[in-house]
């Protein structure tokens, strides 16, 4: 069984020479995908090969992702210097500062510093894209994990609301047959103590009672329920994407639940039908949950 909740975390880190990548990923449940992301500004360029990339890991949910690069710690701290910046820089001091500009002293050391130093970094980002997508990729796998173990724990949870579900339920079927009897006993009973008072032709009389008691009969609603149980059921120990097959299947069990509280005049019918209901909202706002 792999269903998976959309409540997830993953974390991830890899390096190379010049690099520490790390991204996190937070996951919340959404009907559909919604991603969010903390990315330096430099990596916009790769952020739909991110987006695809959940795209290929994930049906839905809400996505928070954060990427964090860091350069590695060198153990030469000496600068290649770009003598071109250098020249650069002298010759735009000169042309800006003409009356200064004979009286110019350099220090050599004034050049030890990162704006005059070889531009390298562009091309190792370029680079470093793969190391990115790699450790997404893992990221990504550490999130379904969490997301599968979190779906497991929210289908033992969904189950033991549809046990007490069943239990409630068992009575009302119990119920059932005695509570239409009590119904034709009264209103015979009735009938017998004002027969006198009221005119009625007893033959049509006892067709009005049957036609009263069908509209009262739960039957058809009991047969929904249990052919809407057994659904779950293959749901619940099912794979993959079962959220919205759920969601459905609790709407129609509700509607069957409220019909048979409408129709029961009885009160411990009614009592079983509102604690049926009562975990019926348990269910569902678990079952929001899974993916």
């Amino acid at each position: 069984m792999k269903i998976y909740s959309m409540t997830g975390f993953g974390r991830a880190e890899k390096s190379d020479s010049d690099f520490t990548v790390t991204i996190e990923i937070k996951t919340v449940n959404n009907r559909f995908k919604d991603f969010r992301f903390k990315i330096p500004g430099q990596f916009n360029v790769i952020e739909k090969k991110l987006k695809d990339i959940l795209d290929e890991n994930f049906k839905r949910g809400s996505f928070d992702l954060y990427l964090n690069v860091k350069k590695a710690a060198q153990e030469n701290t000496d600068f290649d210097l770009d003598d071109n910046k250098i020249e650069q820089f002298i010759a735009a001091f000169k042309k800006r500062h003409p009356s200064v500009a004979d009286r110019l002293s350099i220090n050599p050391t004034d050049f030890f510093r990162r704006e005059f130093s070889v531009e390298d970094d562009e091309e190792k980002e370029k680079k470093l894209h793969p190391l990115i997508f790699s450790t997404m990729q893992a990221a990504c796998s550490e999130v379904l994990q969490s997301r599968k173990e979190e779906g497991k724990k929210l289908v033992q949870v969904l189950n033991s609301h549809l046990d007490i579900y069943r239990d409630y339920y068992k009575k009302v079927q119990k119920l059932k047959a005695g509570y239409e009897e009590s119904i034709r006993e009264r209103i015979l009973k009735k009938f017998e103590e004002n027969k006198e008072l009221v005119k009625v032709e007893e033959t049509r009389f006892h067709q009005e009672i049957i036609y009263y008691l069908e509209k009262l009969d739960i039957e058809e609603e009991i047969n929904r329920i249990d052919s809407h149980l057994k659904k779950i059921d293959k749901v619940l120990s099912g794979d993959g994407e079962v959220g919205r097959q759920l969601d459905f299947l609790l709407q129609e069990l509700n509607r069957e639940t409220n019909t048979i509280g409408s129709k029961s005049g009885n009160v411990e019918i009614s009592d079983s039908v509102i604690q049926m209901k009562v975990q019926l909202e348990k269910i569902r706002e678990q079952a929001l949950n899974l993916e």
